[in-house]
Parts: structure tokens; C-alpha cells; sequence
């Protein structure tokens, strides 16, 4: 049994088809204001969603739940404090989370790897500081697959006056440990995970019930814990195994169904490595290599997908309108510049597709959308106070009346965006007018898009000749087609 809590492929059991089925929430305050009432009220939301989540035989251990949320500066630079750690300005430092080994040694070992890989990068680790937790709620299965849950903090320095591109370091730093500690076969590596690692965005989360979230991470009940965003997550495994890093939040997503693509999305994103080019990594793009991660369960792949398109250059809505694109091949009203914009991108990136209900955020923005069917339904409130709340279903957390000025329901196939920079709410039509015109879609289109009917034949021959029949049968003995295919399944 790995210490995370599922087994290897063996028998019926194969970890590529694990899927989820969950609930999803998110409050957030549009003009970008802190406090910990989000918070607070985020976790309420992660309560009320008990009943989309779910637990084994034991009742007090769950299938995963967690929260993702801004960083709390304040917070965190007085426990730091208290730790005899001197955090720069906000902005100036980042922060993870990662899960690690019990074992001291090999606690200590993956430790040591991981701040020579941050060194190795040209960055520092200002400190360690131990997560408080409590696991006197928690059940036996819980509790044996529990690893350690410690923060650490990287410089930022001066060459990184972009933040987009600290981000991409610090990417670059955690995928390199991922694959030389978690995935290398070093002792204790399988309990090495890291939840978050950014200077925007921290994740709480853990194999918990949606109650537990609160108790385990006390950290969580500080009044100094601020945030503008929230997003929580009650996981339902469905037909898979529960494990400690498989709860959501994941770093840019929440997400509440199936994909029912995912070994050909999977697949390509593989195949597309070999032909990757950007100059934002430049020469060390192959470091992020594999992008998807090979345990990853679908929404984990997803996430995967979504975070190297959003470090790649694109804003996070363009990244999961490529990822979940409207049916738009035979759309009668859509415009010819949002058609050619999804007609480009499908030579780039096939559909993610099934029945999804999936929220994301940067840090910045937050948003939520639907599949193309609408099979995951999910509802929002908007407050006097400017807040947003939203669910995966209706009364995840109760809001008097006379405060709520407008209640709707995610669209299929629309998004619903959340910029806290510019502190309003963007229409989905705004959003994809703007993409769409942002560059000359059609244009390429016609310049550079191939028809297999334009390409000549092995003869040099263009158009649509009959060949002739002892050129098909031999066409046929080459592709080995049988005489029962031939008369039974093509006729």
C-alpha cells in the first residue's frame, strides 16, 4: 500500500481511470478587499458540502478536502516572526506547502534536496517553518497515510521585477522536485508533495472531511489569516481510492466531475513535449518535463494542463477556453472572429471534455465554467457588500435576503469571470470578444491551415482520381483489412 492512501495497478484496478465527483464553492470579495471573513465564510461553505463529499468506513476519514486562497501576508509574517524568520515586503517572498515523509531522516533528506535545488536555481530559502496540525479528529486510515506538513519561504531577487516570471522559476523548482524526490524512487519520495508554491496563491488541504479542514489547520482559525479569494473543495473519489495529495484545492483549480478524454488529452500533451517552443523558459523548459503528472488523477492532469498554459504566456481564461471550448463548429449566431479563435486553437489543444463543473483562479481572477452540456450545475449569489458566492449547488452558505442583489446560474459552455484588480465582474461575451480580437485567427487560418484533400498522392497527383482496383486491393493487404471487415462491418 503506497503511504498516500491507493494501491498500484493490479488486477481490475488501474489508477489512469480514476475520476471524481465532488462540491465546489468559492467566495470572493470582486473589489479585491482582505479579511478573514472570506475565509471564514469559505470554510463554512467547505462544511455545508459534507454531503458532496465523502468517507470511508470510518466516518472520520475523508475522501480529501482543503482551500485555496491569496497569500495572508499578514499572517504569515507574524508567525514567521515568531519563528525567527524575517519575511521581505509582500510580494518579495514565496511560500509553499509541502507535504513530507515521517521519518526524520529521510524528512531531512528530502529537505536537503530540495533547498539545494532551489540554490541551484539562483534562489534562497529564507526558512522552514512547521505547519501546526491536529490529527485527534482524524480516522486510523487517515491517519496512516498522514505525512508531514511544513512551509517554506524563497527569496525573490531583483532580476524578477516581473512576477510572471518568479512564478515560472518557481515552478521550474518544484517540478524539478518532483521528479528527482517524489518521483525517483529516493527513500520516503512517495510522501513528498507540494500542494503550492507561489508568491500569489497557498492551499490548504489534506485526506479530511470538510469539517476536519478547520481542526487539522489551526492556522486556518487566525483572525490575521486574510483573503480576498477563497476557493474550497469536498471530494467524492467515486469508482477511486482517496489519497492525501488528490484532495482539491489543486493550484489553480477546483473541479466537480469527470473527464471523460483524458488518456488521449494525456497522451498528447506527451507527444506535444517534443515540439514545445517558448521563449519564457527558454533552454529550460525541459526541466518542467513530464508536464502532466504521472499519478495525477483527471482533475490533477487538468490542473497540470491549465498551469503550463497560464506560465506559458496566457491569461487563465485563455487557457481554459482552449481546454473547454464551446460547441462552435455549427453555431449559427457566433461570430466569425470568436469561430476562427476556437478553429485555431482545436489545431493546438483537443477538448478536455466530459460532465464538469470546474472553478480556477490565479490570484487575481476568478472564474468558473461548465461543459458544453451543463451535466454539473452550478449557482451563485451576488452580495451588497460586494461579495460572490457560489456553489455547486444552492444554500452552501446562508445570506439574509435583503443583502443578495442578484442570483444566477453558471451557463453551459459560458464563464463567469471575476477580475479583483480591476474590481468587477466580466461578461462572458466581453471576455471572448476580447481574446477573439486579440490576434489574426483567421488570417492564420487561411494562410497556414492544410487540407488532407488539397495534398497530392504518392503519384504527385492532386485532386480526387480513382485509383484503380488492383492499386485498392493491394491498399487493403497493406492495412491488413479482412474479408469479414470488407462485407460485414463496411457494407
Amino acid at each position: 500500500m503506497k503511504p498516500f492512501g491507493y494501491p498500484k495497478k493490479q488486477g481490475l484496478y488501474d489508477p489512469q481511470f480514476e475520476h471524481d465527483s465532488c462540491g465546489i464553492g468559492f467566495v470572493v470579495n470582486f473589489k479585491g478587499r482582505k479579511s478573514h471573513s472570506i475565509v471564514a465564510d469559505a470554510l463554512t461553505v467547505l462544511r455545508n458540502l459534507q454531503h458532496r463529499g465523502a468517507c470511508g468506513c470510518e466516518t472520520n476519514t475523508g475522501d480529501g478536502a482543503g482551500i485555496l486562497m491569496q497569500m495572508p501576508h499578514k499572517f504569515l509574517e507574524k508567525v514567521c516572526k515568531e519563528s525567527g524568520i524575517e519575511l521581505p515586503a509582500e510580494g518579495r517572498y514565496a511560500a509553499g506547502i509541502v507535504f513530507l515523509p515521517r521519518d526524520a531522516g529521510d524528512r531531512a533528506e528530502s529537505i536537503a534536496l530540495l533547498e539545494r535545488i532551489v540554490k541551484e536555481e539562483g534562489l534562497e530559502v529564507l526558512g522552514w517553518r512547521e505547519v501546526p496540525t491536529d490529527n485527534s479528529s482524524l480516522g486510523e486510515t487517515a491517519r496512516k497515510g498522514e505525512p508531514r506538513v511544513m512551509q517554506f519561504f524563497i527569496s525573490r531577487s531583483p532580476e524578477f521585477s516581473d512576477g510572471m516570471a518568479y512564478e515560472r522559476k518557481l515552478y521550474l523548482i518544484r517540478k524539478r522536485a518532483e521528479n528527482e524526490i517524489r518521483f525517483s524512487g529516493m527513500q520516503g519520495g512517495e510522501y513528498f508533495y507540494v500542494p503550492s508554491l507561489s508568491h500569489i496563491t497557498l492551499v490548504y488541504k489534506g485526506m479530511l472531511t470538510t469539517w476536519q479542514v478547520e481542526l487539522y489547520y489551526p492556522d486556518l482559525s487566525d483572525p490575521d489569516m486574510e483573503s480576498a479569494i477563497a476557493l474550497v473543495h469536498s471530494r467524492f473519489s467515486t469508482n477511486t481510492f482517496p489519497s492525501w495529495d488528490r484532495s482539491h484545492p489543486y493550484r489553480y483549480i477546483i473541479h466537480n466531475g469527470e473527464i471523460n478524454t483524458l488518456r488521449g488529452n494525456i497522451n498528447w500533451m506527451h507527444a506535444r513535449e517534443a515540439v514545445l517552443e517558448t521563449s519564457l523558459f527558454g533552454p529550460e523548459l525541459e526541466k518542467i518535463f513530464p508536464i502532466i503528472q504521472p499519478d495525477g488523477s483527471d482533475s490533477a492532469n487538468f490542473d497540470n494542463c491549465v498551469e503550463f498554459l497560464t506560465l506559458a504566456g496566457r491569461p487563465i481564461e485563455h487557457a481554459v477556453m482552449m481546454m473547454i471550448p464551446e460547441p462552435w463548429s455549427n453555431h449559427e449566431t457566433m461570430s466569425e472572429e470568436k469561430k476562427a479563435f476556437y478553429e485555431y486553437h482545436s489545431c493546438l489543444m483537443e477538448p478536455w471534455d466530459g460532465p464538469a463543473s470546474i472553478a480556477f483562479t490565479d490570484g487575481f481572477k476568478v472564474g468558473a465554467i461548465l461543459d458544453r452540456n451543463g451535466l454539473r450545475p452550478s449557482r451563485y449569489y451576488i452580495t451588497k457588500d460586494d461579495v460572490v458566492i457560489m456553489g455547486s449547488e444552492v444554500g452552501v452558505l446562508e445570506v439574509p435576503a435583503d443583502r443578495i442583489i442578484h442570483k444566477g446560474r453558471l451557463q453551459p459552455g459560458k464563464m463567469f469571470l471575476i477580475d479583483t484588480v480591476e474590481g468587477r465582474i466580466v461578461e462572458d461575451d466581453e471576455i471572448k470578444s476580447k481574446l477573439a480580437g486579440e490576434k489574426p485567427y483567421r488570417k492564420w487560418l487561411d494562410d497556414n491551415l492544410v487540407n488532407l484533400s488539397d495534398l497530392p498522392d504518392s503519384n504527385g497527383n492532386h485532386g480526387k482520381e480513382a485509383a484503380s482496383h488492383e492499386d485498392i486491393l493491394q491498399r487493403q493487404k497493406v492495412f491488413g483489412y479482412t474479408f469479414e471487415e470488407l462485407r460485414v462491418i463496411l457494407a
